[in-house]
């Protein structure tokens, strides 16, 4: 009867001993198993309103020192957007999807708007319908034509990663309304 306690109790510890060699935070890397890459390129026209009854931007946060900055978007400020993406840079063209997320306004210099943004653009008709890809890059607003990371993607756009470069179109410095074109080009499986 003892050695039986002794065997089984060697079995349990040496059983023991295997499981660190077997779990960890990572598992057996595996060959990639998707398709072959493709490149797709977007042009759509993102609508941010600040102003008016409907916003699709809303201020939620800003710096106690930024109170008195009478700028739509003053140092420090955080926005939250559901802004509509269209196909025309017209407020009659067909939308075609949504950009939700953030973007803080990161320039301290006077003059100058730049923004950080954390945005999820998602898209509600045709071939990519429930689709999107991230956006998480600076924004440097008063440079004219600029360019932002795509960082990532779901649905079509799975592992996407690319650039957008945008152009505002128009531009209201009173109230911060803006109509930004898009030419998106994205590698993605």
């Amino acid at each position: 009867m003892e050695g039986r306690l002794i065997i089984l109790g060697l079995a349990i510890v040496l059983s023991l001993a295997t499981i660190p060699a077997n779990c960890g935070y990572y598992s057996k890397t595996l060959p990639n198993v998707y398709k072959k890459e493709r490149i797709t390129k977007l042009h759509f026209f993102l609508f941010d309103i600040l102003s008016g009854t409907k916003p699709t931007a809303v201020e939620v946060a800003r710096a106690n020192f930024a109170k008195g900055d009478k700028s739509p978007t003053p140092f420090s400020t955080v926005m939250a957007i559901d802004d509509p993406l269209r196909e025309g840079p017209e407020t009659t063209s067909k939308v075609v999807g949504n950009a939700q997320g953030l973007y803080v306004s990161s320039s301290s210099e006077p003059g100058t708007l730049g923004l950080v943004m954390y945005v999820d653009f998602g898209f509600t008709t045709g071939k990519f319908n429930g689709s999107s890809f991230t956006v998480v890059s600076r924004n440097p607003v008063t440079e004219g034509d600029r360019e932002l990371a795509v960082v990532g993607g779901r649905g079509k756009f799975r592992l996407a990663r690319g650039f957008a470069k945008l152009t505002t179109s128009y531009l209201n410095v009173t109230n911060g309304d803006a109509v930004i074109e898009y030419n998106v080009t994205l590698i993605h499986h």
